[in-house]
C-alpha cells in the first residue's frame, strides 16, 4: 500500500512538471482541416512559436474562407502577423468562460498589444455576452457594434490553451495597416528605444558597420545588442582597438541569417556573423538551456534578456553581456602549478647568469576581462540552487505521502 502512494506521488509530481510547454498550437488545428489556412500562416509569422511558449491564452481562428477573404488583399506578411496576434488573446475563455462573463462584458489583451505595435489600447479585444446565447468580439472601441461572434470551441485544456472559431476576421484598423518592410527599418531607432542606446550610438558612429548592418535587412538578419550598462563598462576596451578592430567588433554582434527564438533553441553550435571573413571566423556558440538561450566565445558567455523585434527576415535580441571575439581579445590561461623543485645534488655547480624570455615580443590580443568566471560560478550557483529546492520539494512530498498512510 505505502508503495502504491509513492508510486502516485511520483505520477503527479511528474505531470505537474510538464505542465510547461503542455501544448502545441500546430498539432491542435491539425485536427482541424477546415482551418488549414490559418494554421499555416500561424507557422510561416513564427507565432505559433510563441503561442506554444505561453500558458493561459486563447486562440481565436478563422476558417479556410475567411482566411481566403483576407489574403485576397495580398496583405504583406508584417501585416498579417499583426492581424493574426490581434486574435491571440492573453487570457484563458473556453466556451462556459465566454457565457459567464462577469457584467456581461470583458477586455482582453492580445499577443499585438504585447507586441508593442498597438498604441494606446488598441490591442484590447471586447468580448460581449449577448441576448440569445450569443458572445460578440471586437475592438475596444468599437462603438457597440459587433459583426464577429463566437461560434464554437475547437479544443480546451483548462486553464491552459482554448482554440475557438469566430466567424470572420476581427477588424482592427492598427493591425491592417500596412507596415514598413524591413530595408524601411530604423534598427538603431528601435535599439535605442528599448535599453540598447550606447550600442546603437556606437554603430551610428562607424559607417562601414552600420551601412553593412543596413543592406543585410532584406536579406535576413539577427542582432544580439548588449545592453546599456554592459556595453557602457566595456567602452575603453573598445576605444583601444583598431578601426579594423572596432569594425569588426560591431558586425560581431549580427548574424546574416534570420534567427527566431525558437530557431535559435533548435539550432545550437557555431554561428557566423557579420565579422566572419575566410580564416577571420569571428563566431561564437548557441546553447540553450531549457527556456534560456547562451551565446559563448572562448572568454564569455551571454544570455538573450529580451526581443525586441522579431519579424522575419529581422530579429532583434538583447544579450547581458558584450560577446568577446577570440580573434580580437585573447581568454586568460589559468596559472599553472609551480613544478617540484630537483633534488639539489651535492656537487652540482651553481650558475653564474640566468636568461630572462619574459621581455620577448607578443601579438598576443588584448586581455579579456577577468570578471566573467565569476558570473559563471554565479549562475552555477543559482541552477545548484534551483535544482536542490525542486529535490526538496519532491522529498517533502514522498513524506507526506507516507505519513498520510
Amino acid at each position: 500500500m505505502r508503495l502504491s502512494a509513492v508510486v502516485s506521488l511520483l505520477i503527479l509530481l511528474s505531470s505537474t512538471a510538464t505542465l510547461t510547454n503542455a501544448h502545441n498550437i500546430t498539432r491542435l488545428l491539425a485536427k482541424h482541416p477546415a482551418f488549414s489556412t490559418f494554421n499555416h500562416y500561424l507557422t510561416l509569422t513564427h507565432l505559433a512559436a510563441e503561442i506554444n511558449q505561453r500558458t493561459t491564452i486563447t486562440v481565436c481562428a478563422i476558417d479556410n474562407t475567411a482566411m481566403s477573404e483576407l489574403l485576397s488583399k495580398h496583405p504583406s506578411i508584417y501585416t498579417i502577423k499583426n492581424i493574426l496576434s490581434f486574435h491571440v488573446l492573453l487570457d484563458y475563455f473556453g466556451a462556459k468562460k465566454l457565457h459567464q462573463i462577469t457584467n456581461g462584458s470583458a477586455l482582453a489583451a492580445t499577443m499585438f498589444q504585447a507586441s508593442g505595435s498597438a498604441p494606446g489600447s488598441s490591442g484590447f479585444v471586447n468580448i460581449t455576452d449577448m441576448k440569445g446565447g450569443k458572445v460578440a468580439l471586437g475592438p475596444e472601441d468599437n462603438g457597440g457594434n459587433f459583426s464577429v461572434y463566437f461560434v464554437k470551441s475547437l479544443e480546451e485544456k483548462p486553464y491552459n490553451i482554448s482554440v475557438i472559431q469566430i466567424s470572420n476576421v476581427l477588424p482592427s484598423e492598427v493591425a491592417e495597416a500596412p507596415t514598413p518592410e524591413p530595408s524601411q527599418m530604423n534598427l538603431t531607432d528601435i535599439m535605442s528605444g528599448h535599453g540598447c542606446k550606447v550600442f546603437a550610438d556606437t554603430l551610428l558612429a562607424n559607417h562601414e558597420a552600420s551601412k553593412t548592418y543596413q543592406d543585410n535587412l532584406d536579406g535576413g538578419l539577427t542582432v544580439f545588442c548588449p545592453l546599456d550598462d554592459p556595453f557602457k563598462a566595456f567602452l575603453p576596451k573598445f576605444k583601444n582597438l583598431t578601426a579594423a578592430g572596432k569594425t569588426s567588433l560591431l558586425l560581431f554582434f549580427g548574424v546574416p541569417v534570420y534567427q527566431s527564438l525558437s530557431m535559435l533553441k533548435s539550432n545550437n553550435g557555431l554561428m557566423n556573423t557579420l565579422a566572419t571573413d575566410g580564416a577571420s571566423k569571428f563566431d561564437f556558440t548557441v546553447q540553450n538551456d531549457g527556456e534560456d538561450v547562451t551565446l559563448k566565445t572562448r572568454s564569455t558567455t551571454a544570455k538573450i534578456t529580451g526581443t525586441l523585434i522579431d519579424e522575419q527576415p529581422v530579429a532583434v535580441y538583447t544579450i547581458n553581456k558584450v560577446l568577446l571575439p577570440e580573434e580580437l581579445f585573447k581568454a586568460e590561461a589559468p596559472t599553472p602549478a609551480p613544478a617540484p623543485a630537483p633534488e639539489k645534488a651535492a656537487d652540482a655547480p651553481k650558475s653564474s647568469k640566468s636568461k630572462d624570455l619574459s621581455s620577448a615580443p607578443s601579438d598576443s590580443p588584448a586581455d579579456a576581462p577577468a570578471d566573467d568566471s565569476a558570473d559563471q560560478a554565479a549562475d552555477e550557483n543559482a541552477s545548484v540552487r534551483v535544482y536542490g529546492g525542486r529535490l526538496v520539494a519532491v522529498v517533502l512530498s514522498l513524506w507526506l505521502g507516507l505519513l498520510m498512510l
